[in-house]
């Protein structure tokens, strides 16, 4: 006789494995690597210091 299934457990399991899937599918679409992000980050803050120093006073 096989053991019984406990179906909340199970309804449950069923829940985190979809919420997790879709997580991922969200990081690989909306996501960027947080290597990327600080390069950006640096690349961006060099390019506005860049600008500042060609400002001219009036």
């Amino acid at each position: 006789m096989p053991q019984p299934v406990n179906l909340n457990r199970a309804r449950k399991q069923k829940a985190r494995a979809e919420k997790q899937a879709r997580a991922t599918e969200n990081s690989v679409k909306f996501g960027i690597a947080k290597v990327e992000k600080t390069a950006l980050k640096k690349r961006l803050r060099a390019e506005s210091l860049r600008l500042d120093q060609h400002r001219r006073d009036r």
